[in-house]
């Protein structure tokens, strides 16, 4: 009954309630961002959310789009910018995902929507994360996040999925303050995000 119904019900008033009392921080890096990433505040891509369904998820840009002598992108970590590294540490990138939240494409509390190109290198114990919405933090965030492996990662969301409550949520909000807070799991050993996902 949570999953199905209530769930989506605290999701709309809880973002409604943050947006307002995170808009004076929203405009400031808002404004911040326009003029670093050249007029560019928000970053857009598509990715999966539940039963594998695609949507464009939202997030305050942090790296900025330079590229090395061939024309390709260089490395995350060469591209995150100093304001882009605070915002991330922060995890204030994450806020323009409460619009998603808002659109039902999203929750507050879910498995993270990860890349497009991951669907086909599922297991099919791995794809059960996608049979509840993506959310903005999760139970693999506040156990690890970008600090372990991809078996640990997709372990912990599917445990979410199939043990999902309404203490549970409360619970990992609360971890999730805690990690913010401290700057805890933010990003892999020597790199910028965690490293990508191959397959099994």
């Amino acid at each position: 009954m949570y999953k199905s119904f209530f769930k989506r019900g605290i999701d709309f008033t809880a973002s409604i309630f943050v947006i307002v009392l995170l808009s004076p921080v929203f405009i400031t890096i808002l404004t911040v961002l326009f003029f670093a990433n050249d007029g560019k505040p928000f970053f857009y891509q598509i990715r999966p959310g539940k039963n594998g369904v695609l949507f464009k998820i939202v997030k305050f840009k942090t790296m900025n789009d330079k590229i090395d002598t061939n024309g390709n992108l260089l490395p995350d970590a060469l591209r995150l910018t100093k304001m882009g590294s605070f915002v991330r540490k922060t995890s204030l990138d994450e806020i323009p995902q409460l619009w998603n939240v808002l659109r039902g494409n999203m929750s507050l509390i879910g498995p993270r929507p990860l890349l497009i190109q991951y669907l086909d290198l599922y297991s099919d114990f791995q794809k059960k994360r996608h049979e509840i919405k993506p959310g903005i933090t999760g139970w693999a965030q506040v156990n690890g996040r970008n600090t372990i492996n991809w078996q640990q990662k997709f372990e912990f969301d599917v445990w979410y999925v199939e043990n999902c409550t309404f203490v549970l949520d409360c619970k990992i909000v609360l971890i999730t303050l805690k990690k913010v807070f401290i700057s805890e799991g933010i990003s892999a050993r020597d790199s910028a995000t965690i490293e990508e996902f191959k397959g099994n």
